[in-house]
C-alpha cells in the first residue's frame, strides 16, 4: 500500500520546484501590490475591480457577475465596493430585473485613478517579473503557465 501511494505524491525534486514556484511568485506578486499601493494608492482589490469595470461594455456590471469575472465570493466583494464606494471609485445602484442585486458603476473618479494607476503599475509589472527573464525564458513561462491552465479547465 504504501508503494502505491508514493508513486502518486510528487518527488523531492518536484516539491522543491513547487516551494520555489510558490514562495517567489508571493513574493513578485507582493511586490508588484507594494508598488500600485505606493504609487496610485490602490490595492489590488481596487485595481482587479476597476480593470473588470473599465473593460465592461457601458462601464458596469451586476456584482454577481463582477465577482464572476474575478473570481472572488460576494461578501468578498461587497466589503471591497462599500470601501471604493466610500473613495468615490465606483458607485452601486438597485439592478432593474432583479431586486435582490445590484448593478456596480464605475465612476469618472474611478476611471481617472485607474487611468493614473496603468503606467506605474505596468511598470512595477515590467522591473519586478518581466525583466527578470530572457524572451526565451517567458516563452516557456508562458507555456507553463498555458498548461497549468488547461490542467485546470481554466481555457
Amino acid at each position: 500500500m504504501g508503494t502505491a501511494t508514493g508513486q502518486h505524491l510528487p518527488t523531492s525534486e518536484e516539491l522543491a520546484i513547487w516551494r520555489a514556484h510558490i514562495e517567489t511568485f508571493e513574493i513578485v506578486r507582493a511586490r508588484i501590490e507594494s508598488r500600485l499601493q505606493h504609487d496610485s494608492q490602490l490595492s489590488s482589490g481596487d485595481y482587479r475591480v476597476l480593470l473588470a469595470l473599465s473593460e465592461a461594455e457601458s462601464k458596469a456590471l451586476r456584482s454577481s457577475e463582477l465577482a464572476r469575472q474575478i473570481d472572488w465570493e460576494r461578501s468578498r466583494l461587497s466589503g471591497q465596493l462599500g470601501r471604493m464606494e466610500k473613495r468615490g471609485l465606483v458607485r452601486r445602484e438597485p439592478c432593474e430585473e432583479d431586486a435582490r442585486g445590484s448593478r456596480v458603476f464605475l465612476t469618472d473618479e474611478g476611471a481617472r485613478a485607474f487611468r493614473a494607476s496603468t503606467l506605474p503599475h505596468l511598470r512595477a509589472i515590467k522591473e519586478v517579473f518581466v525583466d527578470a527573464f530572457t524572451p526565451q525564458q517567458l516563452t516557456r513561462l508562458g507555456e507553463a503557465a498555458a498548461a497549468m491552465r488547461r490542467h485546470l479547465d481554466l481555457g
